[in-house]
């Protein structure tokens, strides 16, 4: 049980690869907290997660609510040993492939926003507390889009994604001294609820050559990614920091 004792805050909790990360903690001990701005899907979440899952409902991008969250949990239960950030993504624009011509401003604006600001946001807040506690670990969600990896993805989406991994790598200097560890990971496609609709849109011949350029040949599922972010997250990395680690089947472009 990797996670007795902790509690653990994850955003975009309530499907994908925040769910499938909330359902290994809440098997292995930690208190889960599952925040997320769909209510039916957070209910569903959490009353699936069973005992140890509480859920919040809150915009990401909304400073004054994700500082309410965060006050709130510690209140609640005294401490925040865990914090996922698992918002983001590409598909909240009309074409997330678009090429940099295409993009409009606002679009990129918007996949910008969506992608940096919530994990700011939360990591600000949590971060004043996991210094109070000498402790804590932060996993962030980039993608190997973030690496120009991605043929499919946007400019945009990429840089986003990028930022993450510098974002991880800057703050481990800043909070290593107080005993807190930072790390992301970048997935490659990965079937979850949202992406799979657009992966089922491919011709059979397109999703075979994404398996084919996979080693491992097959596409990812959310708990593939989940398993990382728990490693991370628990005491088997307490010296690991600053990472960003490919969780790609083995797929390198």
């Amino acid at each position: 049980m990797r996670f007795n004792g902790k509690v653990a805050l994850i955003t975009a909790a309530a499907n994908g690869i925040g769910r499938a990360t909330a359902e290994i903690m809440a098997r292995e001990g930690a208190v889960v907290v599952c925040v997320d701005n769909h209510p039916e899907r957070l209910d569903a979440a959490v009353a699936a997660l069973g005992a140890n899952a509480h859920g919040r409902l809150c915009d990401a991008l909304d400073q004054g609510r994700v500082d309410a969250v965060v006050d709130g949990v510690v209140k609640e239960f005294g401490r925040i040993d865990i914090l996922v950030n698992a918002v983001g993504g590409s598909t909240i624009i009309a074409k997330p492939s678009a090429t940099v011509e295409e993009h409009s401003l606002d679009d990129w604006q918007r996949v910008i926003k969506f992608n940096l600001d919530g994990t700011f946001l939360f990591t600000h807040a949590v971060v004043p507390v996991m210094k109070r506690q000498k402790s804590g670990k932060i996993v962030n969600l980039a993608s190997i889009a973030g690496r120009g990896m991605s043929v499919a993805s946007g400019a945009a989406y990429a840089a986003a994604k990028g930022g993450i991994i510098a974002l991880t790598r800057k703050l481990s200097f800043e909070l290593g001294p107080f005993g807190i560890n930072i790390n992301a990971i970048a997935p490659s496609l990965t079937l979850t609820e949202r992406i799979r609709p657009h992966w089922n849109q491919r011709s059979p011949e397109a999703q075979s050559a994404q398996v084919e350029a996979t080693p491992l040949r097959r596409v990812a599922e959310a708990s593939d990614q989940a398993k990382v972010i728990c490693f991370l997250a628990s005491s088997d990395a307490d010296f690991v920091t600053g990472l960003t680690i490919d969780v790609t089947g083995g797929q390198s472009g």
